[in-house]
């Protein structure tokens, strides 16, 4: 690992819920300079600046030269541009996910980010949940992984206007299907329309190993969901996101006889309360000039996210 003679410094932009969220975080962590803000509302920019003592700008050309890092948080439609303003300064970028609003787009970042060095990390938030990483232990200790239900549901946000459920929620548990399965070889997908976007999705992803993912991602319902349940040759384990449960089922004895039953073992798994966002900027950080970090989800893994999301949502929408 590099050793740096202090602090990395570090520019954010965007403010907005999310943004505010990685202000903090960020405003706490003693590896961290934070040299500037920036969002297009100049006054809630101005607000932000006085409470974290952080400077505000409108000037990103002129600032970004003084950071080693950036982090964008600001609506998807706009990811795109700043990735390419920044990436002429700056080779450590932090954005949040999805990589960018079309699988063209993020392919053109992808070719970028290789040409010239960039890193990029992509903010697939879920990796970080201790209990994805609880059930990514559990499950590289299973014998097979035959089935992975994912489930994410949400009444939609006044927020979000700029991308439908498949890059919206869906695009967490594609990232997901892919981090603990493997690459898919296939995908079949169903879904409903609101208003023109795509507010209901359904997607089976068949692995390339043989495994299978079910991700199912809604806008309608009103219940807020976020779980994982999967089928493994010798248990079955549970997963609720929001809760950070894991659970773990197991034949207690094999049935040889006639009229002997089988029971089965339950485990609860001990699961850390780790804040997620605050693991996600901390990797961020120790990553900064250390290209060879692992398990962080890169510039690819954000691409290939958008290819499987791409073909959702022509499925969904018949093309």
């Amino acid at each position: 690992m590099t050793t740096r003679p202090g602090p990395i410094k570090v520019g954010l932009i965007g403010l907005g819920n999310m943004g505010r969220n990685h202000l903090r975080v960020l405003s706490m962590l003693k590896d961290v300079d934070l040299r500037f803000i920036c969002d297009s509302d100049e006054a809630r920019a101005a607000e932000l600046s006085r409470q974290y003592g952080v400077r505000a700008t409108a000037n990103l050309e002129a600032d970004l030269p003084g950071v080693d890092a950036l982090v964008i948080v600001t609506p998807t439609s706009t990811h795109y541009d700043y990735i390419k303003l920044a990436s002429r300064y700056v080779k450590e970028i932090f954005v949040e996910k999805p990589l960018t609003d079309t699988l063209e787009s993020s392919a053109e970042i992808l070719a970028l980010a290789r040409e010239h060095g960039v890193r990029i990390q992509v903010g697939f938030i879920e990796r970080f949940n201790p209990a994805v990483m609880a059930v990514k232990k559990v499950l590289s200790n299973s014998s097979q992984v035959i089935n992975i239900d994912f489930t994410r549901t949400n009444k939609v946000s006044s927020r979000i206007t700029d991308v439908d459920v498949v890059t919206d929620l869906m695009i967490h548990d594609i990232d997901l299907a892919l981090y603990l399965n493997g690459a898919a070889r296939q995908v079949s997908a169903y879904g409903v329309l609101e208003g023109g976007m795509i507010a209901f999705a359904r997607a089976t992803l068949t692995h390339a190993n043989g495994a299978y993912s079910n991700i199912t991602a809604s806008r309608i319902t009103e219940k807020r969901l976020r779980h994982i349940s999967v089928t493994c040759s010798d248990m079955y384990v549970d997963c609720n996101l929001l809760r950070k449960e894991v659970m773990i089922n197991k034949q207690s004895i094999e049935q040889y006889y006639e009229k002997v039953s089988i029971s089965s073992k339950e485990e609860t798994i001990d699961v850390r309360p780790e804040e997620a966002l605050l693991s996600e900027l901390m990797a961020f950080v120790q990553s900064v000039g250390n290209p060879g970090a692992e398990g962080i989800p890169s510039a690819l893994d954000g691409y290939q996210a958008m290819e499987i999301a791409r073909q959702v949502q022509q499925q969904v929408r018949g093309a």
